[in-house]
C-alpha cells in the first residue's frame, strides 16, 4: 500500500520536519511521467509526492476532452495501482488551483475522495493546493477556511499560498506582480495561523521568499530564505512551538543548493519540481531524434525504421532520464534513504 493513508502521510511530514529534510513533489502529466517519478523515488529509497496541476489533468484526459477532473482521476488511479509494487511511500497532491478553477478541479476531486471513503476505499488524493494568492489576503484566507473545513472532513491536507510566486507556470503568468507581493511577511504568516488553526485539520503553507516559476540562468533568481525564518519566529513567539508551519517551496528551478538546504532548516518539508523534470524528460527525446533523424520518417526512396519511430523507444529513455532528475531532487532535499516503508 505505498500510496499513503492520511495517518502515514502525517508521519512522513512529521519525520521530514524533525529530520530537516523535504520531499520532492513531482508534477506529472502522463503515465510515463508518473512512472518516472516512482522510479526516481525508489532508486533513492525516498518517499515522495506526486502532484497534478489543472493543466496536467486537462492534458492527461486527451485533446478531445480537455477535462482536468477526468485526467486527474486517471493519473491518480494509475499511481495507486503501480505504486503498490514499490517499496517506498508516495502521496498524491494537486498543485496550484486558482479560485476560478476550484469548482472545475479541486472540489470535484474532494468529492471523489468522499465518494470513495463512503464505499470503504481510501482517499484518491491525500492533499490539495488552493492558490488564492491572486486575491487580497482577507479573501484568500476566507476561502481557505471554507476549503480546510471540507478537507478536514475527508482527512485531506490543504496547502495554501500567501504571497505570489513569480514567473509563469501552467499558463498562469505572474511576471507583472509587484515585488512586494513576492515576499511573504511575518504578519502574513501570523494571519494564516490565526485564520486556519481554529478549524483543525492539517495544512501546509507555501510562503514566498523571491521564488519564481520557470527556468533561469544562475544568479537571475534571488531567494531570501531568512524570510521563512522570520515568519516562523513570529508565529512561534506569539503562539508557541505548536504553531511552527509545514512550509512548501515553489519555484525552485535553478536555485543554489545552499539556499535549498537553508530552507530545510526553516521548516520546508515539500519542494515542487516541475520545470527541471520537464526538461530532463524532453532532453532524452531530443537526443533520440538527433541520433536517428535520418530513419524516423519515410523518404522518396526509403521507409522509416519502425524500431526507432516506435514511441516506446524514446519514451522509455525519457522516463529513465526524468527519473534521474527525481533522484537528484531526493538527494538535494536530503530525503534519500529515509523512506518510512516497512518501519
Amino acid at each position: 500500500m505505498p500510496v499513503v493513508t492520511p495517518e502515514i502521510y502525517a508521519k512522513m511530514l512529521d519525520a521530514a520536519q524533525a529530520g530537516s529534510y523535504a520531499f520532492p513533489a513531482i508534477n506529472v502529466t502522463s503515465t510515463e511521467t508518473c512512472n518516472a517519478a516512482l522510479k526516481g523515488f525508489a532508486d533513492c529509497g525516498s518517499d515522495g509526492i506526486i502532484q497534478v496541476s489543472t493543466g496536467g489533468g486537462e492534458f492527461a484526459s486527451g485533446t478531445a476532452l480537455k477535462d482536468m477532473v477526468i485526467g486527474g482521476i486517471t493519473l491518480a488511479e494509475h499511481v495507486h495501482r503501480v505504486a503498490s509494487k514499490y517499496n517506498i511511500y508516495v502521496a498524491l497532491h494537486t498543485d496550484h488551483c486558482a479560485p476560478e478553477k476550484l469548482d472545475k478541479f479541486m472540489v470535484p476531486l474532494i468529492q471523489e475522495t468522499a465518494r470513495r471513503r463512503a464505499s470503504g476505499q481510501g482517499n484518491l488524493f491525500q492533499s490539495h493546493m488552493f492558490d488564492g494568492s491572486s486575491w487580497p489576503t482577507k479573501e484568500n484566507l476566507a476561502k481557505s477556511i471554507e476549503l480546510l473545513k471540507m478537507c478536514k472532513g475527508n482527512q485531506i491536507i490543504l496547502e495554501v499560498e500567501i504571497g505570489v510566486v513569480g514567473g509563469e507556470e501552467d499558463g498562469v503568468d505572474t511576471s507583472g506582480t509587484p515585488k512586494a507581493k513576492l515576499y511573504t511577511t511575518p504578519e502574513d504568516m501570523v494571519d494564516v495561523y490565526k485564520a486556519l488553526n481554529p478549524i483543525g485539520g492539517r495544512y501546509m503553507l507555501a510562503a514566498t521568499f523571491g521564488n519564481v516559476h520557470g527556468i533561469y540562468k544562475p544568479g537571475n533568481v534571488v531567494l531570501k530564505p531568512k524570510i521563512l525564518k522570520a515568519g516562523q519566529d513570529a508565529v512561534v513567539k506569539q503562539f508557541g512551538q505548536k504553531a511552527y508551519f509545514d512550509l512548501v517551496f515553489h519555484g525552485g528551478s535553478g536555485s543554489d543548493i545552499s539556499d535549498i538546504h537553508e530552507t530545510l532548516e526553516y521548516g520546508v518539508v515539500k519542494m515542487n519540481i516541475d520545470t527541471d523534470t520537464q526538461y530532463w524528460f524532453t532532453e532524452a527525446i531530443v537526443k533520440h531524434v538527433d541520433a536517428n533523424r535520418a530513419v524516423l520518417t519515410h523518404t522518396a526512396t526509403e521507409v522509416a525504421d519502425k524500431k526507432k519511430f516506435d514511441p516506446r523507444s524514446y519514451l522509455k529513455e525519457a522516463e529513465k532520464n526524468m527519473a534521474k532528475r527525481v533522484s537528484q531532487g531526493c538527494k538535494d532535499l536530503k530525503s534519500e534513504g529515509k523512506t518510512l516503508f516497512g518501519k
